[in-house]
């Protein structure tokens, strides 16, 4: 389960870094301060900038949700109750 849940959060790093990159910028950043207008024009239409931006926020709050997710069934996994700690012998 931890696996498959580390495999989620790697794919879902992966397409969110993608997406910020392909991302028009908001402001002059880097990219204007090299003349390049290429990056700018990569999609078109006004309606994918609005896609780009909520696929944004969908893939950071699922990363954040399987993050939880993932934190509690580790944290499950290796909880022992004090009744189910064998008591050492003696000798």
């Amino acid at each position: 389960m931890v696996t498959f849940l580390s495999i989620l959060i790697a794919l879902d790093s992966a397409m969110l870094i993608f997406v910020i990159l392909i991302q028009k910028p908001k402001g002059g950043g880097i990219d204007s301060t090299f003349g390049g207008l290429g990056a700018n024009q990569m999609l078109g239409a006004a309606k994918s900038v609005d896609f780009i931006e909520r696929l944004t926020w969908i893939l950071a709050i699922s990363l954040f949700v399987l993050s939880i997710i993932t934190a509690i069934v580790v944290g499950s996994v290796g909880t022992v109750s004090p009744g189910d700690v064998p008591l050492q012998s003696a000798g």
